[in-house]
């Protein structure tokens, strides 16, 4: 599996400070090696239902799984209390 960003989530990463960055890092590469990128995260309801939701620390990052193209997209990612908005 490997994971992308997409332009906002990138922006928002390089807003975070380095320690913040290198745990992301880490946790995304967790999810690289895995086969099934859904055995960690959960999946988001409502109207983000075809997301999925990954905890690192107090933030959020908010990825679309493309299961056919083994690729997890992170498409959002910021503190926890400023994610969902």
């Amino acid at each position: 599996m490997q994971v992308s960003f997409e332009e906002r989530a990138e922006k928002e990463f390089l807003k975070l400070s380095k320690s913040i960055q290198i745990q992301i890092l880490k946790y995304l590469k967790k999810v690289e090696a895995l086969e099934n990128p859904k055995d960690m995260g959960k999946p988001l309801r409502g109207n983000l239902k075809d997301y999925w939701r990954y905890r690192v620390g107090d933030y959020r990052l908010i990825c679309k799984i493309r299961e056919q193209e083994l690729l997890v997209v992170v498409v959002a990612l910021n503190h926890r209390s400023k994610v969902y908005k």
